[in-house]
């Protein structure tokens, strides 16, 4: 606490020589007493600007010094929602959605997706195929806002986009195993007539299937192969490349039957993590570390939290109580009351003992997508 105290204390300091009122703050550092005296005084104004940029943990820190300060760290403080797991059903189209923060579950009719399969997810957009037609779209489950893109067959291949499709730099961007040393890159972007495909060689071995993991991060596709080796496409400079990176280490016990289904990669601010899980053993997380060209296997998250499905994953921050540092599974146990979770800080899965053979589950019955702002405007069925 002292020293987050004396790093904030020298950020105010800093600050001071741009900011000034009409109570003309004195911020001297000639003796402890002004340290204290120069603390007390500090303007409202000035508080929340420099509270305001704190994490939720330092936010919650700051909240401690005194009643004042309280106030003030309570006024600007940000706490992310988490997202919400989507259910499809076997049948007819009363799609489930669960909160994992508040431990219920919404019902919500979605004809729209009749005859789709979901693909992937990204900033409130489902990417959906229909095989019958071989039609692609995206398709918002809230707004109910759809917008289609040009046919392409996609049968046994993944498939991720950049950004939401209302963003000028969508991208989305499927790879297609053609032989141990060419894969097939297909692009296409929302208003395009159609989609472009390229044949691509493979210095290093890389066999791409529908167990591969993608993410987008720093302007890169990044996939993840079966064997852990990492394909990297630009979609800029149009290139494709194997990066020489060793694979990331498994469980001594991971290659069982289905080992590929508990296999998840996610990014966040520029980061890349992976996490492999086994039914009897606890996760193992690893971060890409791009200048060494290593995984590194992390033992804290520093406050991020996973959320991590078959079809896409996601990493939120500023999350409240036990939910940071976790890993959250696409999994509900105890008749829908709660998600399956691991805590990096406790070393456990909640529910205890409650570690998820994802060898028995169907990778496509669900995926985490972003919640709505507002229940109210909906009509939920449940």
């Amino acid at each position: 606490m002292l020293i987050f105290l004396h790093n904030l204390y020298e950020f105010v300091c800093r600050l001071s020589d741009t900011f000034t009122d009409n109570r003309n703050v004195s911020l001297k550092e000639n003796n402890e007493q002004e340290h204290r005296e120069s603390w007390s005084d500090l303007p409202v104004e000035l508080l929340e600007i420099i509270i305001s940029q704190l994490t939720l943990r330092d936010n919650i820190r700051t909240s401690k010094v005194c009643k004042r300060w309280l106030s003030v760290a309570l006024s600007v403080r940000k706490v992310n929602k988490p997202p919400w797991l989507m259910y499809f059903p076997k049948l007819g189209h009363l799609f489930e959605f669960y909160d994992p923060s508040e431990r219920k579950t919404y019902s919500l009719e979605l004809p729209e997706l009749h005859g789709c399969r979901i693909c992937y997810n990204k900033d409130g957009w489902l990417l959906l195929y229909k095989p019958r037609t071989m039609r692609v779209l995206f398709f918002n489950p809230f707004t109910r806002e759809m917008i289609k893109l040009p046919r392409f067959e996609m049968t046994y291949q993944i498939v991720a986009f950049s950004s939401s499709p209302k963003s000028p730099d969508c991208i989305l961007f499927t790879v297609k195993h053609v032989s141990p040393t060419v894969v097939a890159v297909s692009t296409c972007h929302p208003g395009a007539t159609e989609w472009t495909t390229v044949n691509y060689h493979n210095r290093l071995p890389f066999v791409s299937s529908i167990w591969n993991k993608l993410v987008f991060c720093n302007g890169l596709f990044y996939c993840l192969s079966l064997t852990g080796w990492l394909g990297v496409y630009n979609p800029v400079e149009h290139t494709w490349s194997i990066r020489i990176v060793p694979p990331p280490r498994c469980p001594d016990n991971f290659f069982v039957k289905n080992w590929w289904k508990g296999k998840f990669m996610a990014e966040h601010n520029g980061d890349i993590f992976v996490i492999y899980t086994c039914y009897s053993e606890n996760p193992i997380i690893y971060k890409l570390d791009q200048v060494n060209k290593e995984w590194v296997e992390m033992e804290d998250l520093e406050d991020v939290t996973l959320f991590a499905s078959f079809l896409s994953s996601h990493a939120r921050t500023d999350l409240l109580g036990m939910m940071r540092n976790s890993v959250y599974f696409s999994k509900v146990r105890f008749y829908g009351k709660r998600c399956i979770s691991y805590s990096l800080d406790r070393q456990r899965y909640y529910p205890r003992k409650q570690c998820h053979d994802w060898g028995e589950q169907d990778p496509f019955e669900s995926i985490w997508v972003e919640p709505p702002e507002d229940l109210s405007n909906f009509n939920w069925e449940g």
